[in-house]
């Protein structure tokens, strides 16, 4: 676990509505000079609070206009199968994110498409035909809020 201060907590908050913030413009909002923001950019960076920035791409925008989340069940468990469906599924773009779950089925799936019959054809010829996928439960998503997460 990471020793943040109060300032260190504000730098997470402001990064993490803008991760391209510049150091001496975060220094500005929070009334630090740019080195002094920079040295503690940096050592947040090193100690692991963050990795990195990302770019959010809005994916209706770029004409993927449904999301879907996919409950996969395997037939087979075991570190070979869970391998082997991880590089499979890795593989397939319109996957967005891979996570191995506890619970009723093994992996959650994010997964875009253009529209539900562009779905279907990623569906039925790669999703289907992963090894060792014995069943999956498909939730069409309607609207997201996103949230940041909490920093202690």
């Amino acid at each position: 676990m990471i020793d943040l201060d109060d300032t260190d907590r504000a730098i997470l908050r402001a990064l993490q509505d803008q991760a391209d913030l510049s150091a001496g413009a975060l220094g500005r909002r929070l009334g630090l000079s740019q080195p002094a923001a920079w040295r503690r950019i940096k050592r947040l960076r090193e100690a692991g609070a963050f990795r990195g920035a990302r770019l959010d791409l809005d994916a209706e925008k770029l004409g993927f206009g449904v999301t879907v989340f996919l409950g996969v069940k395997l037939g087979t468990k075991g570190q070979a199968p869970l391998g082997d469906f991880e590089r499979a599924v890795s593989a397939i773009p319109e996957v967005q994110t891979v996570e191995h779950i506890l619970g009723m089925y093994d992996y959650r799936l994010r997964v875009v498409a253009r529209d539900l019959s562009d779905f279907e054809r990623v569906l039925r010829r790669r999703i289907m035909t992963l090894p060792g996928v014995a069943s999956l439960d498909a939730n069409v998503l309607l609207s997201e809020e996103r949230r940041p997460g909490p920093i202690g």
